[in-house]
């Protein structure tokens, strides 16, 4: 089983303040990084970003520019979403973990994140993938697992994939069960389908009344 905080990595010591800008400008030509966090004695204290150094003058320090720092971390026991929440965030590729104490570990890269995700059972497991929305003060996530578990479906996963005012979008994974079902039983809890899916009865009615409707007009 894969644990998130396996993937902290070290390979890469943390800037400190007193280390000079030409030496931070070509730290960043030789790595893809789009942040990299500071220390100052030992202390996180924010990351610099690699667009701002490029404007600072070369035989300064970074303690000049200690105002520009950005504070985001996340903390090693931060479950996967709340780290991928922060990395969007902040539009950053890498991001500071720090211990319960704020003591600094080291960092995450959003490339070793994503391959997290994909060994999750969302992505890693087979199954189907649901899209239904529905007006945005009445969805039930207990509603949704009820109807799926109810047609012999099992939830692999869900989540809200767009949000307005109005409406809400939702992702759903699902194991076994009959697709069919599910989503007519979806349709009479008044969700309405935003995926296509083969086993949709519905849509085969609405498809073969249409080919005979056409076929009668052009008779």
């Amino acid at each position: 089983m894969n644990i998130l905080s396996d993937y902290i990595n070290q390979d890469y010591k943390p800037l400190d303040v007193q280390e000079s800008v030409a030496a931070v400008q070509d730290f960043f030509v030789e790595v893809p990084f789009s942040h990299f966090p500071v220390l100052e004695e030992g202390v996180f204290v924010g990351n610099l970003s690699s667009e701002d150094v490029e404007t600072f003058d070369f035989d300064k320090k970074i303690s000049d520019y200690k105002y520009t720092l950005e504070g985001f971390f996340t903390k090693n026991n931060a479950i996967w979403l709340d780290v991928l929440e922060v990395f969007a965030h902040n539009q950053s590729n890498i991001l500071p973990v720090l211990d319960e104490n704020n003591s600094y570990l080291g960092y995450y890269e959003i490339d070793d994140i994503i391959r997290f995700f994909n060994e999750t059972p969302f992505l890693k497991e087979p199954g189907n993938i649901l899209i239904i929305e529905k007006n945005t003060n009445e969805y039930s996530f207990s509603q949704i697992s009820q109807i799926i578990e109810g047609n012999d479906g099992r939830l692999l996963g869900l989540f809200i994939s767009d949000i307005t005012n109005e409406t809400v979008q939702i992702t759903i994974k699902i194991a076994v069960g009959g697709m069919n079902e599910i989503i007519q039983t979806f349709r009479r809890y008044e969700y309405e389908i935003i995926s296509e899916h083969q086993e949709d009865s519905y849509l085969k009615i609405l498809q073969e009344r249409s080919d005979y409707l056409d076929k009668y007009l052009n008779i």
